[in-house]
């Protein structure tokens, strides 16, 4: 295992953990992350309230929850996150889902983006520091077998085609993507995640 692997697991968070952790500082108008301003403290804000709704309403189709409770081996699921990503606050609640109907094949970490500078820089997107980011690791071993994100390829095609069509990504496009994964209600998340689990 890669020592800033093992670093990151030390210092990660549980789902409820990071929760918490994003409203403690959200009590006192900050958000996580090296940067502060009014705008990250107003997107965690968003996120927060968005989380707090898929907690509630995220479901994991039937299939798909037999596919998770058939998976071989045990994994974690290390998941390089921030309060003010809009994709995180998509995804992990349906990564949190995912590893509760796995019956206990997988425990999910999650840790800082900018806490965890060497870990982020060996998971690149486009050379770019794109989270979330999902790291699969063999619980056994504790070799990395795979990795996942920032976000599924229909939010990645819509976000490179706006990027494309008026070159730069601005609040327009972040409300795009917002309604891509309100109609998508986790099922590309879901599928890709299981797909890629199930090759291992």
């Amino acid at each position: 295992m890669k020592v800033s692997i093992a670093k990151a697991l030390f210092n990660s968070h549980s789902y409820s953990e990071y929760r918490k952790l994003i409203s403690d500082l959200l009590f006192d108008e900050k958000s996580t992350g090296n940067e502060q301003s009014e705008d990250l403290a107003h997107y965690s804000s968003l996120n927060e309230t968005r989380m707090d709704r898929l907690d509630k309403t995220m479901r994991i189709s039937d299939e798909n929850s037999l596919k998770l409770k058939k998976l071989n081996g045990e994994y974690i699921w290390l998941v390089i996150s921030e309060g003010w990503c809009g994709d995180a606050a998509q995804i992990l609640p349906i990564l949190n889902k995912m590893t509760i109907i796995s019956k206990d094949k997988i425990e999910m970490k999650i840790v800082l983006r900018d806490e965890n500078e060497e870990l982020m820089k060996l998971f690149l997107t486009n050379k770019k520091r794109a989270i979330p980011k999902l790291i699969i690791i063999d619980r056994e071993t504790g070799s990395v077998l795979d990795s996942w994100g920032p976000r599924p390829k229909g939010a990645t095609n819509l976000i490179n085609d706006y990027k494309k069509k008026f070159g730069v990504i601005d609040e327009k496009a972040k409300i795009e993507l917002q309604l891509w994964y309100l109609k998508d209600k986790g099922l590309s998340t879901q599928e890709e995640i299981i797909a890629l689990m199930q090759n291992l």
